[in-house]
């Protein structure tokens, strides 16, 4: 690696680094939001009573079934002929939200299923009501033998966030792709990018694999 190329990285690293910070941000609103309502669908697709259970279904079917990038340009460029314009962050936020819940839905309700019987019999036998039950021990439960899984995921949205270039979203795709615009040097600064995506998702991934080898030994 020539010393000219290390020189060119420094002096590139300030704006990738504020496109990088963007596309974590952007992953953390995504999450927050997406894994809320990815909770909410699984409690609801996992209802007895199906005119509740079936709109969830549907909805998390038809999220999982579109493209994450079909859905980012539906919420951007489609939404506006409904009435309904969304500036650039919203509008990606608003999508991966969308595609976080749908398919967090089914980790989570994989999860909630996952709890063993005996302990919603030992919360039947200490009386508690089935909204207790759900809440003190289904849910936290569940969530806990969803998680590795839940954090693999976020790890992939954030990856997935690189399609907000697609919008114009100075992310850090975008920023990649504005330095190799002015400067002709795709590869270098791709390079560059992919590094910094790397060092946020190999030590992301090495945590999830030491989190999930810590839960086996205790479930």
């Amino acid at each position: 690696m020539s010393t000219s190329l290390l020189d060119d990285w420094a002096d590139w690293a300030p704006r990738l680094l504020d496109g990088l910070g963007l596309s974590l941000k952007v992953t953390g609103l995504s999450l927050a939001i997406g894994l809320t309502l990815g909770l909410v669908l699984a409690l609801w697709s996992s209802a007895k009573r199906l005119p509740v259970r079936l709109p969830a279904i549907v909805l998390v079917e038809v999220g999982r079934g579109m493209p994450a990038l079909v859905m980012l340009q539906l919420i951007y460029f489609g939404l506006p002929d409904a009435g309904l314009t969304l500036e650039t962050f919203p509008a990606v936020v608003v999508a991966l939200s969308l595609t976080t819940a749908a398919y967090t839905s089914e980790i989570i309700r994989a999860g909630l299923r996952a709890v063993p019987s005996g302990q919603l019999e030992a919360a039947s036998a200490l009386g508690m009501s089935g909204g207790d039950t759900q809440r003190f021990v289904v849910i936290p439960q569940g969530l806990r033998i969803a998680l590795p899984t839940l954090m693999g995921f976020a790890i992939l949205i954030f990856q997935i966030s690189a399609l907000a270039y697609s919008v114009g979203l100075p992310e850090l795709l975008s920023q990649a792709y504005s330095v190799g615009a002015a400067t002709y040097r795709y590869l270098d600064v791709l390079v560059l990018a992919g590094l910094f995506y790397l060092a946020v998702t190999i030590p992301a991934s090495w945590l999830v694999a030491r989190l999930e080898r810590r839960l086996n030994r205790h479930l």
